[in-house]
């Protein structure tokens, strides 16, 4: 498991631990659901600039695109809530290994860069959706929050596959 990797796990693990009786907030949960958005926005952004093939361009201008609208109805939530995002442990664990994946994704190109940044998005999605599924959604106590988690969980599912499909183009 490569650094990048290993951070994430890290901060998926965090999230877990807190599934019991001190579960994250739903603030720290909308800050969670935002940031783990961005990554995928800013990787989708590189990509889109770095990239020669049609195919990862349009992978990534799907994610970029969709990621948006997810943070876009995540604030949406959270102020119809009146609660802020707040940071914590798991939300700063995403950013240090975007951080990370970030610096690795710009030292390549070509089909290096291509197989890196599918090969992150796979593990990245199937990370975020295994958060979704154990942490996020059984730990928010709103429903509006829930709802919201449990709504984007299916276009969580189909970057994931369609990730798989590209990364098996890409072998």
């Amino acid at each position: 498991m490569g650094v990048c990797n290993a951070l994430l796990v890290a901060g998926l693990t965090l999230a877990a631990a807190h599934a019991g009786a001190d579960a994250p907030s739903d603030a720290q949960i909308a800050h969670i659901v935002v940031t783990a958005n961005q990554v995928d926005i800013d990787a989708g952004n590189l990509a889109r600039s770095k990239s020669k093939s049609r195919q990862v361009k349009e992978f990534a201008e799907r994610m970029i695109g969709d990621h948006k609208g997810m943070n876009k109805s995540a604030l949406d939530v959270a102020k119809k809530l009146q609660i802020k995002p707040e940071p914590n442990a798991t939300s700063a664990s995403f950013k240090e290994y975007a951080d990370k994946n970030m610096k690795k994704l710009k030292g390549l190109s070509g089909s290096g860069f291509d197989k890196a940044y599918i090969d992150n998005e796979v593990v990245y999605h199937q990370n975020v959706l295994d958060a979704v599924d154990r942490t996020l959604i059984p730990g928010a106590r709103n429903e509006d929050l829930r709802a919201l988690l449990a709504s984007v969980r299916p276009a969580l599912v189909a970057h994931l596959d369609h990730a798989k499909r590209l990364q098996d183009a890409t072998k």
